[in-house]
């Protein structure tokens, strides 16, 4: 019998989670600052504001600066605790940082208001969150250690309870089950959150998911009634489909069972009725014909907003049609690759590949530079082995590690100032900001520089941008521009395998792979192609002498002659 008038906190996450699941992460900090004070007086736990694909948003499509946000959010939220989702060792990108950047992010980012932070890794290596939990305790913050949940032969509630030791270990004031994909069960939960509250007594334990099959608000009482202390919700109209469960009716299911949850449900109502009206202007039309409910996620156990994702990926191929070959792959394909957790970044970097090992008609024929280093270590350690002879393919020429991969960067912070032009940053942040994301941030700066006007609604919604997947949007690279080749030279043709953007090189600021002239080698990598936020390698067609047709930095279409080997 549980004890009755036990206080239940709830976090709010309509200001993150919520809007990156339904809205394209399009929430204008306008938008918020609208509405804040009221939230602020609502009586949530906390409020989830920042991080995840925020970030990143904020300044490829908002035109916004993101610490900006975070300081305008904290000026009016003074009773409520801000909390943002940190991706571990990739901070808010997808790839590993050195641990100076990292430091400096937590550093400015708990300067300008940040309170909690959730910390996660992908793959639940506590490797990739030592240096996070360690940044986050050093600065005064909530260090919230993730248990992200998946189900697979190796994700047993014994190594989950291994885990969250390890999280404590670590310095974590309270744990988090991370349920990105609406999976977790009722009975699931009830085991896993009575082993953890049994294994550390002392450590409260929150509990996140989403609405995509159906279960969560039953999951949730589960969680409760097993001793978890804290769950995440969102407003009713952003609630639900990939969304979270809707705090008025957690607050009525949570109070007829005897909870308390000190919520005030007139200013809950205030807010929604204004989220209500502003959904007419954010949301996206794609996002208005997602099912509530999806039962197949109870399948295939890919979240609801990567199933979005994909279909953003698939339409910027012209492919949407083979959705199903790329939903009946994907399973197959995590497994291949060690049963990853999928979220940010193993989604993208298995729900590419997917898409790639149908799209290209043979599997694995075709690997993208994440996928190369996710089989090699360089994310860390896979939760199963992959099969030796598959990773051997998949790592293609690259060594193969063991170690924490941070442990092979070199600083970063010092390389990223000197690479900025003069005249470029206003404050150290924008520093941080150009580390995380060279490109889009040189190019918000040169808008902020030049006075460029503010994107308008319609254009967003014009410019082919779909629903976002937690943690990582779809659609973030905008359709290739489909214009008229001019006519190709004699020679044999390097062809561009996927719509997206062209690079001479694979990375901001390292040399161009192959020179405009240089003698190449047939199968040498000699460009990239960006698609779906992942760098594809284009390899030599044959030996000879390489002339570039393409631009660094254009948008191709598949089938467009990048270059020429004669």
């Amino acid at each position: 019998m549980k004890a009755k008038h036990t206080k239940i906190r709830i976090t709010d996450t309509t200001l993150r989670d919520a809007h990156q699941s339904l809205w394209a992460t399009r929430m204008r900090t306008d938008d918020i600052l609208k509405i804040a004070s009221e939230i602020d007086e609502a009586g949530y736990y906390s409020l989830e504001c920042w991080g995840g694909a925020t970030f990143d948003v904020c300044m490829r499509f908002l035109r916004e600066n993101p610490w900006q946000r975070l300081r305008e959010i904290k000026k009016v939220c003074r009773k409520t605790p801000l909390q943002m989702l940190l991706r571990g060792q990739n901070i808010l990108g997808y790839k590993h940082y050195p641990d100076d950047v990292l430091e400096r992010f937590v550093a400015l980012a708990v300067e300008n208001g940040m309170d909690i932070f959730r910390v996660f890794d992908a793959l639940n290596d506590p490797r990739n969150l030592e240096s996070a939990m360690r940044f986050v305790k050093k600065y005064g913050a909530h260090a919230q250690g993730t248990i992200c949940y998946t189900t697979s032969p190796v994700h047993t509630t014994a190594n989950y309870v291994k885990l969250a030791r390890r999280l404590k270990s670590l310095g974590a004031d309270t744990l988090c089950i991370k349920d990105m994909a609406g999976i977790l069960t009722p009975g699931a939960a009830r085991e896993l959150v009575g082993a953890l509250v049994k294994a550390l007594p002392d450590v409260p334990v929150q509990v996140h998911s989403h609405m995509t099959s159906g279960m969560a608000a039953a999951m949730y009482m589960a969680a409760v009634e097993s001793g978890a202390g804290c769950i995440d919700c969102a407003v009713s109209t952003m609630s639900s489909f990939s969304s979270q469960p809707p705090v008025e009716s957690m607050k009525a299911i949570l109070e007829s069972e005897g909870y308390e949850t000190g919520l005030d449900s007139v200013r809950i109502a205030r807010v929604n009725a204004y989220f209500a009206d502003l959904k007419k202007k954010r949301q996206p039309p794609s996002s208005a014909k997602v099912e509530p409910v999806d039962a197949g996620v109870l399948v295939h156990a890919i979240p609801g907003g990567m199933i979005s994702n994909l279909r953003s990926q698939l339409a910027q191929q012209d492919a949407l049609d083979r959705l199903p070959e790329v939903l009946e792959e994907l399973p197959k394909a995590r497994a291949d690759l060690g049963y990853p957790p999928l979220v940010t970044p193993t989604s993208q970097i298995v729900g590419v590949q997917s898409v790639l090992n149908v799209l290209s008609g043979k599997r694995y024929s075709m690997v993208t530079d994440e996928t190369r280093r996710y089989a090699a270590g360089y994310y860390g350690a896979t939760p199963a082995p992959i099969a030796p002879k598959l990773r051997k393919q998949l790592a293609g020429g690259l060594k193969v590690i063991d170690c924490r991969p941070a442990d092979l960067l070199e600083p970063g912070l010092a390389k990223c100032a000197s690479e900025l032009p003069a005249g470029t940053i206003k404050a150290e942040e924008d520093i941080l900001s150009y580390a995380l994301f060279p490109e889009v941030a040189l190019d918000y700066f040169k808008w902020r520089k030049n006075g460029g006007p503010i994107p308008a609604d319609e254009e967003e919604r014009d410019s082919g941008l779909g629903a976002r997947v937690s943690g990582l949007g779809a659609g973030d690279s905008k359709p290739a521009t489909r214009n008229p080749q001019p006519e190709t030279p004699s020679g044999t043709p390097v062809l561009a395998p996927l719509n997206g953007t062209f690079y001479r090189s694979d990375a901001p600021g390292k040399p161009e792979m192959a020179a405009d002239g240089a003698a190449v080698k047939a199968g040498e990598s000699v460009c990239v192609v960006e698609a779906m936020k992942l760098f594809n390698p284009v390899k030599a067609t044959a030996a000879g002498k390489i002339n570039f047709l393409a631009k660094h930095g254009q948008n191709v279409t598949k089938g467009m002659v990048l270059a020429v080997i004669s």
